[in-house]
């Protein structure tokens, strides 16, 4: 038997302590979970009403969505940030078909393949995919602000256009188109409307929500929940609603990938799950990601107030000066930007849970006990309780733009999880961290260091739901 204590915990002689919590009849308990979670109490409700019940950040449960897509609802959550690391470690865990939960979609979705994302580091393919993965990311380093600012000067210009005739601008989905035209620029060698017309982000989504609809709730009428459950939490939603939108999502990568493809049969990968793998990391990884998150940081930061419109506008305007332009090196001199972005990372990630299985018997630890795992439960994470653990961060629940700023500041970075890994470590082939971890964070900076040296301040409002935050602009005050 192993610990997963790691060595920023000095060793203490904790209480070996049962795992409290229940789940309830079989069949009948994983339904029970389902509606608390989805229906009678919510997402945050339901895990805080469990660790005060039971009076611990670590304690069994059923997680969502339970029969009949889910054959097994059983979980071990993880609510600190002490024992959360554990899902990362993957000499101790497995990661295998776990990254949408206690369900696996159907391949049918991915080309009847398996991608990256649900292998195991131990699997082979896993470490050979993705070192292409990082390698061909790294080859295109030098676009990723100039691809980015074209994108972002579009995105902005029919923000202020759909202000001028409303008064207000759905900025999710102008967001939307241009997270997608970014990341298939980037990774292809064309440009989205030679194949897709405008439609590119639309195909996207609904092929993402065919496979993530049993995760999420409509938010319909409570009198409507027991129809909601059962159209879109008891059976899985079938591919052939959205072959046709994956088949012109897979040519048109296939047709304007062809560097990444070509590289892809230097390593001995296979052309077309190459291309199937690329479709994957392009719209689940990528553009879903930038699609969440893009509204938090702009739903967190324009709630934050002028005060720190000012300072951020202040630091980006003189670091763009000095460097004759927004550069690496610019972004890299902005330290309160950079801390804000974490700072959004940490107080609301864009992917909420981690998922991994046991490999062998460990004993984890929080912070006044320790328990027991065995082989083969499956252990979650749910990451916007453990990234506000009161026990490493000052006043937790408030957004504070500065706090990764200076020595201090930067040593809690190893407390931030958002990417399936410490932000202190890197992504590697034999890890689990998102590849494009490093691109995802310097979009984040740069998207607001071009909305700062554009306006002074700005003002919107936010409305979050299981989908993700809905942010409408309401003024942009130009510089």
């Amino acid at each position: 038997m192993t610990s997963s204590s790691s060595s920023e915990h000095p060793p203490a002689p904790l209480p070996l302590k049962p795992i409290p919590g229940s789940y309830g009849l079989p069949f009948f308990g994983p339904i029970k979970s389902r509606y608390d979670y989805f229906y009678f109490q919510g997402r945050e409700k339901f895990f805080r009403s469990r660790m005060a019940q039971y009076g611990s950040t670590v304690f069994r449960t059923n997680m969502p969505p339970g029969p009949f897509i889910s054959s097994d609802s059983r979980v071990i959550v993880l609510l600190d940030a002490r024992s959360f690391p554990i899902l990362f470690d993957t000499t101790k865990v497995e990661k295998r078909n776990v990254l949408d939960g206690t369900y696996m979609p159907s391949v049918s979705f991915t080309g009847g393949i398996r991608t990256c994302a649900f292998l195991d580091p131990s699997e082979t393919e896993h470490s050979v995919l993705k070192r292409h993965f990082l390698k061909f990311l790294a080859s295109r380093h030098d676009k990723f602000i100039p691809l980015f600012r074209n994108s972002v000067s579009e995105m902005f210009s029919k923000l202020e256009k759909e202000l001028e005739k409303n008064n207000a601008a759905d900025f999710n989905s102008v967001s939307d188109a241009a997270s997608f035209d970014f990341i298939f620029r980037l990774l292809s060698d064309g440009k989205p409307d030679e194949k897709l017309g405008s439609d590119g982000h639309s195909l996207v989504d609904r092929w993402l929500i065919m496979q993530l609809a049993p995760l999420a709730t409509l938010g319909l009428p409570k009198f409507l929940s027991c129809f909601e459950d059962l159209i879109i939490h008891t059976f899985p939603l079938p591919f052939a609603f959205v072959k046709n939108a994956y088949r012109k999502l897979y040519d048109a990568f296939y047709d304007s990938s062809e560097t990444f493809l070509n590289e892809a049969e230097k390593q001995g990968i296979n052309r077309e799950k190459a291309c199937h793998n690329l479709v994957f990391l392009a719209g689940f990884n990528a553009y879903a990601g930038m699609k969440v998150l893009l509204p938090i940081i702009l739903n967190w930061v324009g709630s934050a107030g002028k005060e720190l419109h000012r300072k951020l506008a202040g630091e980006i305007r003189a670091a763009v000066k000095e460097n004759r332009g927004l550069t690496f090196t610019a972004i890299e001199n902005m330290s309160l930007l950079k801390s804000v972005v974490y700072e959004v990372l940490r107080i609301d990630p864009p992917v909420p849970y981690q998922y991994a299985k046991a490999k062998q018997d460990i004993i984890i630890e929080s912070h006044d006990s320790a328990f027991e795992i065995k082989k083969g439960e499956m252990i979650f994470g749910y990451q916007p309780i453990a990234t506000r653990d009161p026990k490493v961060f000052e006043k937790p629940e408030e957004f504070i733009g500065d706090r990764f700023v200076g020595e201090e500041g930067e040593k809690l970075l190893k407390y931030v999880y958002w990417s399936n890994g410490r932000e202190t470590e890197e992504p590697t082939a034999e890890n689990k961290q998102c590849p494009a971890r490093d691109l995802v964070v310097l979009v984040s900076r740069v998207v607001l260091a071009e909305l700062f040296l554009r306006y002074d301040t700005f003002a919107v409002e936010g409305t979050q739901s299981s989908l993700g935050w809905s942010v409408k602009v309401k003024s942009l005050t130009k510089a």
